[in-house]
């Protein structure tokens, strides 16, 4: 996206009360992850949010903005999870046994919860961001490069959510 927050979740999981239908989150319509949403928390064991707002992704980059919300969301979980299974081919900067797994979240149940939730916690917060800067259009492409989105930019400029370094902003604007 070239606005908004990078959103990261950590859900701890019971495997003996699964979740029925659950699957990677860009698989899903947001119906479908909206549905889900309440059933994760109401089965897991934990569940632990954290982000990373666009000024922060433009100091020290998308992937380690990732990565630390991610570990920030595993600290948030309130224990020390035995092992972490971590989406993508990168371990994060915490001190647990851990695991990364590339495409994650359509191989593990936990990991397909997680980004769920982070999908569905970054979708409501882009929806807000259509209130606070409107003509933007957030609330339908959620910060997505979309011609609409690209129009935008050019017409009215970035701003304060926009990440000002992504190829893209800086192309439209002329920066």
């Amino acid at each position: 996206p070239l606005a908004g927050p990078v959103v990261a979740a950590a859900v701890v999981l019971d495997p003996g009360n699964p979740v029925a239908g659950l699957a990677d989150s860009k698989k899903l319509t947001p119906r479908q992850r909206e549905a889900l949403l309440p059933e994760i928390l109401a089965k897991a064991r934990a569940v632990a949010l954290a982000a990373a707002g666009p000024r922060e992704i433009e100091r020290i980059n998308i992937l380690q903005a990732s990565l630390r919300a991610m570990a920030t969301a595993v600290e948030g979980l309130g224990f020390a999870p035995a092992h972490v299974l971590v989406d993508g081919n990168r371990g994060i900067p915490i001190k647990l046994p851990q695991t990364p797994l590339v495409k994650g979240d359509s191989r593990c149940a936990c990991i397909a919860a997680a980004s769920v939730v982070a999908k569905v916690y970054r979708d409501r917060v882009m929806g807000r961001m259509e209130e606070r800067f409107p003509g933007y259009g957030f609330g339908r492409h959620k910060g997505y490069p979309t011609r609409d989105h690209l129009a935008a930019l050019e017409r009215y400029g970035p701003c304060r959510i926009h990440r000002r370094t992504f190829r893209g902003v800086p192309a439209v604007v002329g920066a």
